[in-house]
Protein backbone atom coordinates (compact mmCIF):
# COMPACT_ATOMS: atom_id res chain seq x y z
CA UNK A 1 0.00 0.00 0.00
CA UNK A 2 1.42 3.26 -1.31
CA UNK A 3 1.57 6.44 1.38
CA UNK A 4 -0.96 9.49 0.99
CA UNK A 5 1.00 12.21 -0.54
CA UNK A 6 2.66 14.09 2.42
CA UNK A 7 3.09 11.48 4.36
CA UNK A 8 5.51 8.39 5.01
CA UNK A 9 5.34 4.84 4.37
CA UNK A 10 3.05 2.89 6.89
CA UNK A 11 2.31 -0.36 8.59
CA UNK A 12 0.24 -3.19 10.27
CA UNK A 13 0.76 -2.73 14.48
CA UNK A 14 2.46 -6.66 13.60
CA UNK A 15 4.69 -4.80 11.51
CA UNK A 16 6.03 -2.24 14.12
CA UNK A 17 8.44 -2.40 16.77
CA UNK A 18 6.35 -3.50 19.78
CA UNK A 19 6.82 -4.01 23.53
CA UNK A 20 6.62 -7.55 24.73
CA UNK A 21 3.51 -6.56 26.80
CA UNK A 22 2.17 -4.58 23.33
CA UNK A 23 2.92 -7.74 21.07
CA UNK A 24 0.79 -9.98 24.02
CA UNK A 25 -2.12 -7.65 23.96
CA UNK A 26 -1.85 -7.46 20.07
CA UNK A 27 -2.08 -11.12 20.02
CA UNK A 28 -4.79 -11.05 22.11
CA UNK A 29 -6.84 -8.63 20.23
CA UNK A 30 -6.52 -9.87 16.93
CA UNK A 31 -7.95 -13.51 18.76
CA UNK A 32 -11.30 -11.64 20.08
CA UNK A 33 -11.96 -9.91 16.98
CA UNK A 34 -11.38 -12.78 14.89
CA UNK A 35 -13.80 -15.18 17.07
CA UNK A 36 -16.37 -12.74 17.47
CA UNK A 37 -16.87 -11.77 13.89
CA UNK A 38 -16.34 -15.35 12.48
CA UNK A 39 -20.01 -16.06 13.21
CA UNK A 40 -21.10 -12.66 11.54
CA UNK A 41 -18.78 -13.26 8.33
CA UNK A 42 -20.06 -16.65 7.36
CA UNK A 43 -23.54 -15.35 7.88
CA UNK A 44 -23.01 -12.52 5.55
CA UNK A 45 -21.51 -15.41 3.02
CA UNK A 46 -24.58 -17.62 3.33
CA UNK A 47 -26.95 -14.27 2.78
CA UNK A 48 -24.63 -13.41 -0.19
CA UNK A 49 -24.98 -16.90 -1.45
CA UNK A 50 -28.70 -16.42 -1.26
CA UNK A 51 -29.38 -13.23 -3.00
CA UNK A 52 -27.18 -14.55 -5.62
CA UNK A 53 -29.70 -17.24 -6.25
CA UNK A 54 -32.80 -15.00 -5.89
CA UNK A 55 -31.34 -12.34 -8.10
CA UNK A 56 -30.94 -15.04 -10.92
CA UNK A 57 -34.39 -16.88 -9.93
CA UNK A 58 -36.82 -15.07 -12.62
CA UNK A 59 -39.77 -15.69 -10.44
CA UNK A 60 -38.13 -14.27 -6.99
CA UNK A 61 -39.83 -10.96 -6.20
CA UNK A 62 -38.44 -7.89 -5.69
CA UNK A 63 -39.70 -7.76 -1.76
CA UNK A 64 -38.24 -10.64 -1.24
CA UNK A 65 -34.84 -9.68 -2.64
CA UNK A 66 -34.90 -6.55 -0.95
CA UNK A 67 -35.66 -8.06 2.15
CA UNK A 68 -32.44 -10.23 1.68
CA UNK A 69 -30.58 -7.12 0.97
CA UNK A 70 -31.28 -5.35 4.03
CA UNK A 71 -30.68 -8.33 6.09
CA UNK A 72 -26.87 -8.03 4.45
CA UNK A 73 -26.84 -4.49 5.29
CA UNK A 74 -27.46 -5.16 8.82
CA UNK A 75 -24.88 -7.79 9.16
CA UNK A 76 -22.55 -5.92 7.58
CA UNK A 77 -23.36 -2.84 9.91
CA UNK A 78 -22.46 -5.32 12.81
CA UNK A 79 -19.47 -6.54 11.17
CA UNK A 80 -18.47 -2.54 10.99
CA UNK A 81 -19.06 -1.78 14.36
CA UNK A 82 -16.97 -4.72 15.34
CA UNK A 83 -14.31 -3.76 12.96
CA UNK A 84 -14.36 0.11 14.61
CA UNK A 85 -14.42 -1.69 18.08
CA UNK A 86 -11.17 -3.29 16.98
CA UNK A 87 -9.06 -0.76 15.08
CA UNK A 88 -10.06 1.22 18.64
CA UNK A 89 -8.22 -1.12 21.14
CA UNK A 90 -5.47 -1.77 18.73
CA UNK A 91 -5.26 2.08 18.48
CA UNK A 92 -5.36 1.89 22.28
CA UNK A 93 -1.60 0.01 22.72
CA UNK A 94 0.21 1.55 20.33
CA UNK A 95 2.52 5.15 21.36
CA UNK A 96 2.17 8.37 19.86
CA UNK A 97 5.24 7.90 17.81
CA UNK A 98 3.75 4.12 16.05
CA UNK A 99 0.39 5.65 15.31
CA UNK A 100 2.21 7.98 13.41
CA UNK A 101 3.83 4.97 11.20
CA UNK A 102 0.31 2.99 11.63
CA UNK A 103 -2.20 2.37 8.85
CA UNK A 104 -5.44 1.07 10.10
CA UNK A 105 -6.94 0.08 6.56
CA UNK A 106 -4.21 -2.59 6.88
CA UNK A 107 -5.52 -4.35 9.84
CA UNK A 108 -8.23 -5.70 8.28
CA UNK A 109 -7.65 -8.49 5.85
CA UNK A 110 -10.66 -8.35 3.99
CA UNK A 111 -10.78 -4.66 3.19
CA UNK A 112 -7.21 -4.98 1.52
CA UNK A 113 -8.63 -6.85 -1.04
CA UNK A 114 -10.79 -4.15 -1.97
CA UNK A 115 -7.94 -1.85 -1.98
CA UNK A 116 -5.92 -4.02 -4.78
CA UNK A 117 -4.73 -2.71 -8.38
CA UNK A 118 -6.72 -4.45 -11.08
CA UNK A 119 -6.11 -7.67 -12.43
CA UNK A 120 -2.93 -6.78 -15.27
CA UNK A 121 -4.38 -9.04 -17.80
CA UNK A 122 -7.51 -6.79 -17.97
CA UNK A 123 -11.07 -6.85 -17.13
CA UNK A 124 -12.25 -9.86 -18.04
CA UNK A 125 -10.08 -13.18 -18.65
CA UNK A 126 -11.04 -14.64 -21.89
CA UNK A 127 -11.56 -18.32 -20.22
CA UNK A 128 -14.10 -16.11 -17.69
CA UNK A 129 -16.04 -14.43 -20.54
CA UNK A 130 -20.05 -14.69 -20.56
CA UNK A 131 -21.23 -17.80 -22.09
CA UNK A 132 -22.62 -16.10 -25.03
CA UNK A 133 -19.04 -14.41 -26.02
CA UNK A 134 -17.62 -17.50 -25.73
CA UNK A 135 -19.52 -19.74 -28.26
CA UNK A 136 -19.25 -17.46 -31.15
CA UNK A 137 -15.59 -17.26 -30.99
CA UNK A 138 -15.45 -21.34 -31.19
Amino acid sequence: MRPWRGEDECWRASELILSPDQSKGLELIVRDYFRETQVLRAELISKRLEIRDFLKNPNAKAEVIRSKYSEIDALQSKLDEKTIDYLMRVRGILTQEQLRSWCPELEIPFSRRMMQRPDPRGPMNPKRMPPNERFREE
